[in-house]
């Protein structure tokens, strides 16, 4: 499937990628699962207002990685700074400055590597993984076009974001699941 293509199917809901023509879709994710992606998006969105640093967008919203090679991913959670604002319109038209993906159980689409890999490759520069099981952040932060720093943070420490340098929020202080 091409990019035109997928961009041409009905608007959905339901989780769905296109990775390199191959079109992916997932189950509905858990009600954990949404319920962080939602305190999350309530945390940054706050945060990023706030401070007039961007928008915080969630989840189902496709990014066109590249659209020649049909890659379009959809984060659970997505920054665009306000430098690079130009980046959204319909759809966002380019990498994210901070891609958050919420870590099921059961793996939804792809294995995460391969998307912190397409992530680095294509200029996010920086990722967060939250574990719903251990209740930990893995903030990956990119360089280079491969993944450089990686920090762990737990459920009391505070998340520290190379793209977002003032928030310092804890997992616990956003709200339990």
């Amino acid at each position: 499937m091409t990019t035109a293509e997928y961009l041409e199917t009905p608007e959905t809901v339901q989780p769905r990628e296109l990775v390199y023509g191959e079109l992916h879709v997932a189950d509905a994710p858990t009600v954990t699962h949404q319920r962080l992606v939602g305190r999350l998006f309530k945390a940054l969105d706050e945060h990023v207002g706030l401070h007039k640093l961007g928008e915080v967008l969630l989840s189902p919203i496709d990014v066109i990685l590249d659209g020649p090679k049909a890659l379009v991913v959809q984060p659970d959670l997505v920054f665009v700074s306000a430098a690079r604002a130009t980046i959204i319109d319909d759809r966002i038209w380019g990498a994210p400055d901070l891609a958050v993906e919420i870590l099921s159980p059961w793996p939804r689409v792809g294995r995460t590597e391969e998307r912190v890999a397409l992530f680095a490759k294509y200029g996010v520069r920086e990722c967060w993984l939250v574990n719903q099981v251990t209740r930990r952040v893995e903030v990956v932060r990119f360089d280079g076009g491969s993944a450089g720093d990686r920090t762990v943070h737990g459920w009391h420490e505070p998340i520290v974001s190379y793209v977002l340098p003032a928030f310092r929020a804890t997992l616990g202080s956003i709200g339990g699941w």
